[in-house]
């Protein structure tokens, strides 16, 4: 059956993409989910229309990304946290604490899915993290963790 998607489907594809599954499917998931609605003249044309606009959208989404990778790739972001003596922290910096740094220091206003952290920052120093702003801009930004 030939259908056009209204939303994402995992494995399946994008919003406005045509696409023939099994009978089955369509009728018991994708249609009465409003996953799909199926496809004549007139949604065929309305379907063209939702991909350019989505091909469009990301265009635009992937082009403020690389802004952004411009604007933050070779900064160092500082950031205070308690410390001993010995350089360990009392607590850790997280993902939160490091999307109010960057937003500190240079302006920029990230989502905390954003940043590839593996784990919590427990000591003082320099530490690389990865900064994903889209699929396909992915850079590494240096924090600088200082006692306070």
């Amino acid at each position: 059956m030939k259908l056009i998607l209204t939303g994402d489907v995992k494995d399946l594809g994008k919003r406005g993409d045509v696409v023939d599954v099994a009978d089955g499917y369509a009728r018991n998931f994708l249609l009465p989910r409003k996953h799909a609605i199926k496809a004549n003249e007139g949604a065929l044309a309305e379907a063209e229309a939702i991909r350019e606009a989505r091909i469009e959208a990301d265009r635009k989404a992937k082009e403020l990304a690389e802004t952004v990778a411009t604007q933050l790739v070779g900064s160092r972001v500082v950031i205070a946290a308690q410390a001993g003596d010995e350089g360990q922290l009392y607590g850790s910096v997280g993902v939160t604490d490091i999307v109010e740094g960057i937003n500190r220091f240079t302006g920029v206003e990230l989502e905390r899915n954003q940043i590839e952290l593996a784990e919590p920052i427990k000591a003082i120093g320099l530490h690389e993290i990865q900064v994903k702003v889209h699929p396909e801009v992915e850079f590494p930004l240096t924090l600088d963790v200082i006692p306070a």
